[in-house]
């Protein structure tokens, strides 16, 4: 930490995203802050999109800029306020520095507000988490445009009956976080990622037209799929489409594909954020310690999460999950938190203020972007799997439906009714049989969390969230 510096009398600031954030703290101090806290950014962004060849929009960007919290300690609360910038230049943050010490002093004391305790802080191994891979910026931008361009050639040369395209993209960002407190901590890490994605568009003889995407992300190059294969398995998803009709409307199974059910249970994380229980506008509210949902249901949100890459020369990686950091948006810990065991509520999605709010500890689950005070995010989340294959839970549906899309946001968190547009697979005797579309399915949460009668075994991180295939029976399916 810098030595505290003179108000009146400032000296320049230095250009180090740490040195930034460790003065930006220490003139708030000086200033007459009990507490601040500093978040610093840097980052190098990519973005190309292909269609039909030709590059349509390319963006390459770099950008630095930092955030800043100030407390002012009042009674049993604190006076709390927030600034950020991307003018990093001397005459940029002391703008910011005063003009956040100017609003705090004339903010409401908030009785919760205020830094964790300096006991908490503490930070994971960040070598260890593997979160950050030079490989990516080594990728140039003519080969970043070239995998997107041959993942649409891939996709397109599939079928004769797809002959549009939607685009292809490839996206590379590399980042830097710093976070600098009042109370001893001191943390950093650096991060990469790199993904593409085509969504290709098939017709068929009447001229009806469907589209679908796939995509390949990771943290390293060496873990990206093939864009030929990627362009196979998106043609292959657009073409079942083909020929989608709406069914009758009646109750039965529904089993939801990966990428579908993956925001459907994550609305069991949702439910269980600490601030919505406080407020009680949670249909969890009141619930800790009670069964929410069926027993063979375990969720889980895991901040610390690596896995162990077996690659084609027989060599092992280690690479940290898409969720994974050091420290969560307070600078705590990122830890394993089990939110359902066993259908039980077992634990919250808890920051510090809210923790504070309902007399608990903080579980790590604090977000933080530059302005404003933290929020409640998760690391990696998933549903533990089960030990059918998809195929199998599809085998066991006499006649249902399996979702391959929704669309719309009809959640009430508060009710747990649920309704929402869907597109998707009719399944006859066990089987796919024939696509659907213009239908929506219907249920209630708390229903649908004890009616999972089936969960698959193909648990697969393509992102910060998985959740396996799930067949949940007795919701509505309204179509003609």
């Amino acid at each position: 930490m810098s030595t505290t510096t003179n108000a009146a009398h400032a000296p320049e600031l230095a250009t180090d995203l740490r040195q930034l954030a460790e003065q930006a703290v220490a003139r708030a101090l000086a200033l007459g802050a009990t507490d601040a806290e500093a978040v610093a950014v840097e980052s190098e962004e990519f973005s190309v999109n292909v269609r039909l060849g030709q590059v349509e929009q390319l963006t390459e960007s770099g950008s630095r800029a930092l955030g800043l919290r100030v407390l002012f300690a009042e009674g049993s609360g604190s006076r709390t306020a927030s600034t950020s910038t991307s003018d990093l230049s001397p005459e940029g943050l002391s703008r910011i520095i005063e003009s956040a010490v100017q609003l705090a002093r004339v903010t409401s004391v908030d009785p919760f507000a205020g830094l964790p305790e300096r006991e908490a802080f503490g930070s994971n191994d960040v070598p260890a988490l593997a979160l950050f891979f030079n490989d990516v910026d080594a990728i140039t931008p003519a080969e970043r445009i070239e995998i997107a361009r041959s993942c649409e050639v891939a996709a397109m040369a599939y079928d004769t009956r797809i002959q549009n395209s939607s685009g292809a993209d490839f996206d590379a960002t590399t980042r830097r976080r710093v976070m600098i407190n009042s109370r001893g901590f001191s943390g950093e890490y650096r991060s990469s990622y790199c993904g593409f994605s085509v969504t290709p568009i098939a017709q068929d003889a009447s001229g009806a037209m469907q589209r679908d995407y796939w995509y390949s992300s990771a943290r390293t190059a060496k873990l990206l799929e093939s864009p030929e294969a990627i362009g196979r398995i998106a043609a292959q998803r657009a073409l079942r489409r083909l020929g989608a009709r709406p069914v009758p409307t009646q109750r039965c199974p529904v089993v939801f594909a990966p990428e579908v059910a993956r925001g459907l249970m994550g609305n069991l994380l949702t439910a269980a954020d600490g601030d919505s229980i406080y407020r009680n506008s949670s249909m969890f509210s009141g619930k800790l310690g009670e069964q929410v949902a069926g027993e063979n249901i375990t969720m889980i949100d895991d901040g610390t999460m690596v896995f162990d890459h077996d690659l084609a020369d027989g060599t092992k990686l280690r690479v940290g999950g898409f969720g994974t950091s050091p420290f969560d948006g307070d600078g705590l810990p990122t830890r394993r938190t089990v939110v359902i065991e066993r259908g039980v509520l077992k634990h919250l999605m808890l920051n510090t203020y809210t923790a504070r709010k309902l007399n608990m500890q903080s579980t790590g689950k604090a977000s933080r972007g530059l302005a404003g005070a933290p929020g409640i995010g998760g690391g990696n989340y998933f549903l533990e799997p089960g030990v059918l294959t998809p195929d199998q839970v599809i085998a066991g549906v006499p006649s249902g439906l399996y979702v391959l899309q929704t669309m719309g946001h009809g959640v009430n968190l508060v009710t747990g009714d649920y309704s929402v547009g869907a597109s998707g697979l009719w399944i006859e005797n066990g089987e796919l049989a024939y696509p659907v579309e213009q239908i929506t399915i219907a249920g209630n949460l708390k229903d649908i969390f004890r009616n999972v009668v089936a969960i698959g075994n193909d648990l697969d991180f393509r992102g910060s969230g998985a959740v396996p295939t799930l067949r949940v029976d007795g919701m509505t399916v309204a179509g003609s």
